[in-house]
């Protein structure tokens, strides 16, 4: 399954129309990709495509001289240790649960469409990226399996990388384009 830009931007707009998120994508330089992840924080490079942008805090007078926030500043090592390898089928559900705060697939229910019609737009979300990519995450809703997530678990467990109360995300890695997808919650 390949994304076009017309039905990415649609998947992206439509799940995360009512959640406080920082969506983009930007270019893999680095061969250490939390680098690329931090240019994607600060805001300092645009989609190489052109696709789009979700930026809830764009407005938000936090942002004057410090173009990272929400996000804290931290070293890439710190980003490295606390982001998490899932699997792709946890990816997709992670994309799902970020469109609301709490991280969980309760979301779904303020959905008109079926989970089943949702999880072909996360997919097509993650097509973007293609086949070999990766997902990492700070949140734990360890699965049964080693790189898996269970949104079955009612704790939220995450490592915040953000000013507020509860934060969680997922990047995505290819071999040209790094995307991170990051809802905020202010408990």
């Amino acid at each position: 399954m390949s994304a076009d830009q017309r039905s990415w931007d649609a998947a992206v707009r439509h799940l995360y129309r009512d959640a406080t998120e920082y969506i983009a994508t930007g270019p893999r330089r680095h061969e250490d990709w939390t680098l690329d992840v931090l240019a994607l924080m600060a805001r300092a490079v645009p989609d190489p495509r052109g696709w789009a942008r979700i930026d809830d805090a764009e407005e938000n007078p936090e942002r004057v001289g410090n173009p990272m926030w929400p996000f804290a500043a931290h070293p890439s090592e710190y980003i490295a240790s606390r982001l998490k390898k899932i699997d792709r089928n946890s990816a997709g559900n992670l994309l799902l649960a970020l469109t609301e705060g709490g991280c969980t697939l309760a979301n779904l229910q303020y959905f008109t469409e079926s989970p089943d019609e949702l999880r072909a737009m996360a997919r097509t979300v993650l097509a973007r990226y293609g086949d070999e990519a990766t997902y990492h995450t700070n949140v734990s809703k360890t699965g049964s399996a080693p790189g898996t997530l269970d949104f079955t678990r009612k704790v939220l467990g995450y490592s915040p990388m953000s000013v507020f109360t509860e934060d969680c995300g997922l990047v995505v890695v290819s071999d040209t384009e790094v995307g991170l997808f990051w809802n905020f919650n202010d408990l």
